[in-house]
């Protein structure tokens, strides 16, 4: 699994490479999510993916497929933030 602030490579469906800062690894309801941010990519907008194992039994990222998912993540990971800088 990605430590926090660690920069990983991700490959998209066009074989390009990507890489991303580690912001957080979370858990949400016995999920856990990786927080990104793009490198080159000056936007703010953060990137979330979940933890799963390919048939190998390797850990990979992959996308959350349920809205409603992306949002329960979303918002757990927003709570967190506010309760850090609150601190």
């Amino acid at each position: 699994m990605p430590e926090q602030d660690e920069v990983i490579t991700l490959i998209d469906e066009d074989g390009a490479e990507h890489d991303f800062n580690v912001i957080d690894v979370i858990e949400v309801e016995g999920s856990e999510y990786a927080i990104l941010l793009p490198v080159e990519d000056e936007s703010d907008e953060a990137v979330i993916l979940k933890f799963a194992k390919d048939e190998d039994d390797n850990e990979i990222l992959v996308d959350i497929e349920s809205d409603e998912e992306w949002e329960k993540v979303a918002d757990a990971w927003e709570e967190m933030v506010t309760a850090e800088e609150g601190e």
